[in-house]
């Protein structure tokens, strides 16, 4: 890997897509993998945060600190019970940050310079974007070097990826040229509805390549696990949804490699 680590945004402005799952078990699964890895909260609602088992009152300082205070980002930076995985909580204050962004210069880049100084050696830093396409997200796609987009196996599983990914080509053109789509990822599919095999399809015809081998099943354990704020390969490493996510880490590995 170089010095600089592979910054992973998951976004989709779209809520309940298994975005926060995804980032918490992508960085969970390459931690896993011992690869050193930072996720990052920056949804207000803070559930990769608790997912991860970090609890609120732990931290002194989160990702609204960095955004709003200028606080170092070394200083937000707290470890989890997974060797090889750090984290930079969320926090509710967050909610008034897009607010506070307004007035703020070259606003859309608060991100990507705080990145910039963080001074940890990591391979990969994985960031949860909250379910809308506004400056936080943004700061995200400005500083990310890609974005993984998953995407859920429902009726209209496909509205708004348009607004999605007019979001992202505007980016590319006017903020940070060098974003690229890491990956399309299936998610909450069940071989037994005809609906989820024809979301696939669909999702398929219209990326291609992009879109990943793994699809990411329904599973019981896997929904479970964030409420004993745990990704799945701690809870229970042997379910179908802890299976799922390493098969996805393989090819996260492979396309990086």
């Amino acid at each position: 890997m170089s010095s600089q680590p592979k910054t992973i945004a998951i976004a989709n402005q779209k809520g309940g897509v298994g975005k926060t799952t995804t980032a918490v078990n992508l960085a969970a699964g390459l931690a896993a993998s011992e690869i050193s890895t930072l996720l990052m909260d920056l949804d207000p609602q803070a559930n990769a945060t608790s997912g991860m088992g970090v609890e609120r009152g732990t931290f002194k300082h989160s990702i609204y600190d960095i955004i709003t205070d200028g606080v170092c980002i070394d200083d937000a930076i707290v470890s989890t019970r997974m060797e090889h995985l750090d984290m930079v909580p969320s926090s509710h204050q967050l909610v008034g940050a897009e607010v506070e962004l307004v007035g703020v210069m070259s606003r859309e880049y608060v991100l990507k310079k705080a990145l910039s100084k963080l001074s940890r050696p990591y391979d990969f830093v994985v960031v949860d974007c909250p379910p809308s396409l506004g400056l936080l997200t943004i700061n995200s796609l400005t500083a990310a070097d890609s974005v993984l987009i998953p995407i859920q196996c429902e009726y209209y599983a496909m509205e708004g990826l348009s607004q999605l990914l007019n979001t992202i080509r505007l980016i590319q053109r006017q903020l940070n040229k060098d974003l690229e789509i890491e990956g399309v990822l299936i998610t909450m599919f069940d071989n037994r509805l005809n609906l989820s095999r024809q979301v696939a399809e669909e999702v398929r015809a219209y990326f291609g390549e992009k879109v990943y081998e793994t699809t990411i099943q329904r599973n019981v354990r896997l929904s479970e696990s964030p409420s004993y704020g745990k990704p799945i390969i701690l809870y229970d490493a042997s379910s179908i949804g802890s299976r799922n996510y390493m098969s996805l880490v393989s090819e996260v590995i492979k396309n990086n490699g």
